[in-house]
């Protein structure tokens, strides 16, 4: 995984595309969210790459159910193992259970075959 040279420094090399697949395992990563240690994901849903901090918006729980399986069985929507809340994959949308918002969203881009995050004021790279 080359990333690529044109990109402005905010940009963060997370994983090779073809990693993430459509209703699939997502990709964790380690960050920091207004100076404090969290864990994010990145999934694929319907072709497109989103990013969440892996906190529930009900309680400050993390959603997976077990390490980087956060849709359901049909891979139609992120579930929190906790309450079963249900969140939209491409919004964070919360549209069922106990959830009070939407979760947390991390910009992502694709580029050139690999999936990079943006640092900035909220979210800084863990691995300093």
């Amino acid at each position: 995984m080359k990333p690529s040279s044109d990109l402005d420094p905010c940009w963060q090399a997370l994983c090779a595309g073809d990693a993430l697949q459509d209703g699939g395992l997502a990709r964790s990563f380690e960050l920091l969210h207004q100076g404090r240690p969290c864990r994010a994901f990145a999934v694929r849903h319907q072709g497109r790459v989103q990013a969440y901090l892996n906190r529930c918006s009900h309680v400050a729980l993390e959603l997976d159910w077990l390490p980087d399986r956060f849709f359901d069985a049909a891979g139609q929507y992120l579930v929190c193992a906790a309450h079963g809340a249900l969140f939209l994959p491409d919004t964070g949308a919360c549209i069922g259970g106990p959830g009070r918002g939407p979760l947390v969203k991390i910009p992502l881009l694709e580029r050139d075959g690999i999936v990079y995050w943006q640092s900035g004021q909220d979210f800084v790279s863990a691995a300093t």
